[in-house]
């Protein structure tokens, strides 16, 4: 594989529906009425998962990109408090910040002076990668997208 088929590999794993559901779709048409809703045996609502695919995201793309980056503490800097209730303009800046983020990150992908092989500076003696980081945020993002369409599902809110 070629530099250019694996940047193009890596866009395609946080756009494109290949085994998963994307990420648009899971937040189609979402009931306005249930954005704060809390499925049954689940720690957080709607926007609360939203909120922490976004928070995520916006981590990893900071790790790249900043020469100030500060670990966040896990879990409570990576999801909103529990007691959280968001409107829904909330709902539709989570999406678009979201998306802002995933646009910015595709952007260093396929910036050709960009080395996705090379150590990142704030990553010390791991010695963490852009490849690395795109791998894990699109995994992250597919295993939160499809479990937001589950809960959907399960909740009878799909059209």
């Amino acid at each position: 594989m070629n530099e250019t088929e694996l940047r193009q590999q890596l866009v395609n794993m946080l756009i494109v529906r290949q085994a998963h559901m994307d990420f648009e779709d899971a937040v189609a048409d979402f009931p306005e009425a249930h954005i704060n809703s809390r499925p049954p045996n689940c720690a957080y609502t709607f926007w609360q998962l939203l909120e922490h695919l976004r928070i995520c995201q916006r981590d990893i793309l900071e790790y790249i990109v900043s020469d100030a980056y500060k670990w966040p503490t896990f879990p409570d800097d990576l999801w909103p408090d529990q007691a959280a209730v968001a409107t829904s303009a909330e709902w539709d800046e989570s999406t678009a910040a979201f998306l802002a983020d995933r646009r910015a990150l595709i952007a260093i992908i396929n910036d050709p002076e960009v080395d996705l092989f090379a150590p990142l500076p704030n990553s010390g003696d791991y010695r963490h990668t852009i490849l690395r980081e795109i791998n894990i945020i699109a995994s992250h993002n597919a295993y939160h997208t499809g479990e937001l369409g589950v809960l959907r599902q399960t909740m009878g809110l799909w059209k």
